[in-house]
This record gives C-alpha cells, sequence and structure tokens, in this order.
C-alpha cells in the first residue's frame, strides 16, 4: 500500500505552466481593466481557482506567462507561496500558447509537466482529474495526454468539438465540417521534447498536437465531473450557477 502510493506521488508531474497572458478580447468590457485571469468567479481570480487545484495534486512551481495588463496580474501572484509562482515576462510581444511554452522552457525543467488555461474551470467527479491524468500518462507512448471534456455535457459551450477518441486513448483531429464528441478542456500533460527545435515566436500549442498526432502520441483522457467554459461574462453567471449547485 505505501509503496502504490508513493509511486503514485512521484507520478505527478512537479512542474505546470499556466497560460494566463491571452488578451481576453471575448470577456471585454471585463478584460479592459483586469487580465482574465483575474476576472471573478465564485468570489475569487479565475486564476487561482487553477493554481490551488495544481497545489492539491502535488505540483510544487508553477510557470504563469503575463502580457495582457501584467503587472495586475504579476503584482496579484507575488504573495502566494503555494505552488511557487514563478514569472514568464511576454510583455515585449505575446507568444500565443505554443510560442510562451518555448520561452518558460528553462523554466519548467527537463521532466513531464501540466499544461493548464488560467481560465480552465471543472467540478470534480468522483477522483480529482489532475492526479487521474497524471496516472494515466505513459511517455513511453505518449508525448502528451489531453483532458477532454463532452460536448453534450458541458456547461456554456456550444462548438463541435476538437477530437475523436478511440478504443486506446489516441486522439485525431475533427474533420473539416463534421462534428466530434470532445473538446479540449484546457489542461494537458506533455513532454518538454516537444519543443525542441521550436521557435521563441508566437504559434499555437495546435502545431504541436498535430505534430504529435502525426506520430501517433497525442491522447485524450475523458474529464470525470463537469467542464465549465468562461469565454463570455454571460457564461460566468451560468458557471457559477453549476458551482453553487454543486457544493449545495
Amino acid at each position: 500500500m505505501n509503496e502504490r502510493r508513493t509511486s503514485a506521488l512521484e507520478a505527478i508531474p512537479k512542474s505546470a505552466m499556466v497560460l494566463a497572458a491571452g488578451l481576453g478580447k471575448r470577456m471585454r468590457p471585463l478584460t479592459d481593466t483586469v487580465p482574465k485571469p483575474l476576472v471573478p468567479f465564485h468570489g475569487r481570480p479565475l486564476i487561482d481557482h487553477v493554481l490551488e487545484r495544481l497545489a492539491e495534486a502535488g505540483v510544487t512551481r508553477a510557470v504563469v506567462n503575463i502580457h495582457h495588463h501584467a503587472d495586475l496580474l504579476e503584482g496579484h501572484l507575488s504573495g502566494r507561496a503555494r505552488p511557487d509562482v514563478l514569472i514568464s515576462d511576454e510583455r515585449d510581444g505575446l507568444l500565443d500558447s505554443g510560442g510562451g511554452i518555448v520561452r518558460a522552457l528553462p523554466l519548467l525543467g527537463d521532466a513531464p509537466f501540466f499544461v493548464l488555461n488560467a481560465d480552465t474551470v471543472w467540478i470534480e467527479g468522483f477522483r480529482p482529474n489532475l492526479p487521474r491524468l497524471a496516472a494515466g500518462f505513459d511517455p513511453g507512448r505518449m508525448d502528451a495526454l489531453l483532458l477532454l471534456a463532452a460536448t453534450t455535457s458541458s456547461v456554456g459551450y456550444d462548438g463541435r468539438g476538437d477530437f475523436l477518441l478511440d478504443g486506446d486513448g489516441r486522439l485525431q483531429r475533427r474533420p473539416e465540417h463534421g462534428v466530434t464528441p470532445f473538446v479540449y478542456a484546457g489542461a494537458a500533460i506533455l513532454q518538454p521534447h516537444l519543443f525542441s527545435g521550436q521557435p521563441d515566436t508566437p504559434f499555437s500549442l495546435n502545431r504541436i498536437f498535430d505534430e504529435a498526432i502525426e506520430r501517433d502520441r497525442l491522447f485524450g483522457m475523458r474529464l470525470e465531473g463537469l467542464w465549465m467554459h468562461i469565454g463570455t461574462p454571460e457564461a460566468i453567471a451560468e458557471a457559477e450557477r453549476c458551482y453553487v449547485r454543486s457544493a449545495a
């Protein structure tokens, strides 16, 4: 029992990248004066929910990239001790999700790491999802393991999905003009070698995902619980109602 428990703890990535530099255009007018990660949700800034979930999972170091209203976000994070927060500064120019990770790699270390969007919010199911993701990650056959939400049961999402998931957990992209059952929930475990040779210029994580698909090394795991897509001011109210009901 103790050996299994120790092994599970060792499997948890100790570092995480929190993508927090975006402009939050769809969240205007709230993001006219604050960055989207500081928009309140259920009494706390969105990014606090993300950082607390990482701390609960056993992550000790979170790298947060900053650009939009960078001073406000950096000031908010300066007093946080758990996890330890390191800043990856993009004040000189927004690098998008992929380029942002390339710049932050020296702070993330050489081991696989979590990556979470700063506005990723879900209600846990029976088992917490980040430890589940870590337990399911097999670096021998996976370059990346993505947390996926069901499109039909997610709150605030009305898109056509992102991925097809086969019986072994491998992912394929949604066909053009098609509909797929799963959407990327904004949380994953990635191997650092995915970014070797990638430029320190703006590019999307989707390039990394597509390259992993070509190698048959992009995998997914279905989220347990309820994922909430908080893309607009109106979506906040709907998500908060679900959050309150789950706690009742």
